[in-house]
């Protein structure tokens, strides 16, 4: 079995996700979200959708990163 990253639950279900070279296991999609999703620099929620990235932050929609003050991301074209 292997133990949670973020939660240290030890689950014989657990799965393991390797970004960026470094491999964690987890025991549900929710604490994966917790570790690796981007946040939205605007609104602070958890992009685990497509969102939107200009210079290196992320955002999870065109509205926040106008919000923001980012010209020339649109959500559709």
């Amino acid at each position: 079995m292997a133990v949670c990253a973020v939660c240290g639950n030890d689950y014989d279900k657990a799965f393991t996700v390797t970004m960026k070279g470094q491999s964690k296991s987890f025991d549900c999609f929710e604490c994966a979200i917790h570790a690796l999703a981007p946040t939205c620099a605007q609104c602070k929620v958890r992009i685990i959708g497509h969102g939107m990235e200009k210079d290196g932050t992320f955002y999870c929609c065109a509205n926040c990163a106008t919000r923001a003050g980012v010209k020339g991301l649109d959500d559709r074209v």
